[in-house]
């Protein structure tokens, strides 16, 4: 069985490896600082000592140690990581969310859009690439720790109350003559369908409200916890892809004390996430996918101005995989004493989203559709032996 949804949860920046799923305890504070690995409920599996709720789900994941590819810059970095491709040769291919979006929508049927993104796009390139609008994801926008309830009831994304809504509806069907003549018909049966998300049930999936008390605590009250639920939220209503995009893992200044209180909101939340999936039998039918563009340098620069940073790295870095035909507990990959370099079983972005889209019933080297009529394929035409297939299930 193919998977059927996917949650990308998107460490904008590039998260660094070390302390994040490939502690190096042994190395010299140069490197790790002094700060230690934990075990996990897998034997010989460690994590960061800042991930003490990811320790006890890890069985239910498994962690890659051997990411790599060449690129230094977040722009090239993102778009090498979301399409499989070097930037360049006048193509700008799609992201894998607008991909599978595009694949999965022949046998989704909900209201949703089949790509959303909470809460704001990535902002490095056209997620959609040459696939064009119809594929373009939903950007929510907005906190989804906020509250949804006012005293018109419930506010979709973007803080609109119901009466507020239908109040400008109403005055554009009242001053807009231009757009009802027969040549808008087009864009007028996509507003109405925008409507009828807006004001219908499938709107309410982002009603946070409607989870008990104690969920939305086992995700943590923070912008991320909630974040990750409504992805659940999303998956559960049947969302093929869902984005969330975090910001803040561009860590070049006093990198300790910024990932201290990140990595503490996100491991709450991923754990949350993970065990949640599982509980209500959806982990087996949804991959969650944790990454950034790339990892950080290993040896911390103490220096001015970056005074205990660490710099964009992606010859060596890491990776969460889980569920939709994953199998838990293990590890993809080895780096060396530091998590400087690559030592064991190195896998590309080719070789990461290929295994993805396979998992997800996509043909990685199948034809991509596209408007120009060219031979273009999911993937680069590349050897299929660095896919991830010693973990499916």
């Amino acid at each position: 069985m193919s998977a059927k949804s996917v949650i990308e949860l998107w460490l904008w920046g590039g998260p660094s490896q070390l302390e994040t799923f490939d502690p190096k305890p042994n190395a010299s504070p140069d490197y790790n600082n002094g700060l230690k690995a934990i075990d996990t409920v897998v034997p010989g599996m460690q994590v960061h000592e800042w991930w003490p709720n990811l320790a006890k789900c890890a069985n239910l994941c498994s962690f890659i140690r051997s990411m790599t590819h060449p690129h230094f810059g977040h722009e090239t970095a993102t778009y090498l990581m979301q399409t499989g491709r070097n930037p360049g040769g006048g193509d700008v291919y799609p992201a894998i969310g607008a991909v599978v979006a595009m694949m999965k929508s022949k046998t989704y049927s909900g209201d949703l859009p089949p790509f959303v993104i909470l809460t704001g796009a990535k902002g490095r390139f056209s997620e959609v690439g040459f696939l064009g609008d119809k594929y373009a994801p939903l950007v929510t926008g907005g906190n989804p720790n906020t509250p949804k309830f006012v005293v018109d009831g419930f506010v979709p994304p973007g803080g609109l109350t119901q009466k507020e809504i239908e109040r400008r509806f109403d005055l554009l069907s009242r001053i807009d003559n231009f757009g009802k003549a027969e040549s808008f018909g087009e864009f007028n049966a996509a507003g109405k369908f925008a409507r009828h998300v807006i004001e219908g049930g499938a709107a309410r999936t982002f009603d946070l409200s409607l989870e008990t008390n104690e969920t939305r605590d086992r995700y943590g009250r923070t912008w991320i916890g909630q974040s990750l639920l409504a992805a659940r939220r999303l998956v559960e209503f049947g969302v093929p892809y869902v984005t969330v995009n975090m910001s803040g893992w561009d860590s070049h200044k006093r990198h300790f004390e910024t990932m201290k209180q990140r990595t503490a909101d996100t491991d709450k939340a991923i754990a949350a996430l993970l065990c949640d999936l599982n509980e209500r039998k959806l982990l087996n039918q949804t991959i969650l996918w944790v990454s950034g563009e790339f990892g950080r340098t290993t040896k911390i620069d103490r220096d001015p101005p970056w005074n205990g940073g660490r710099n964009h790295y992606p010859r060596c870095f890491s990776a969460l995989v889980a569920g939709g035909g994953f199998r838990g507990g293990c590890v993809v990959g080895e780096s060396d004493e530091t998590a400087s370099k690559v030592v064991k079983r190195p896998v590309s972005p080719v070789d990461f989203l290929g295994s993805i889209y396979e998992l997800c019933g996509i043909d990685p080297d199948g034809p991509m559709p596209n408007n120009a009529g060219k031979k273009l394929t999911v993937l680069p035409p590349e050897s299929s032996e660095g896919r991830l297939r010693e973990i499916y299930a």
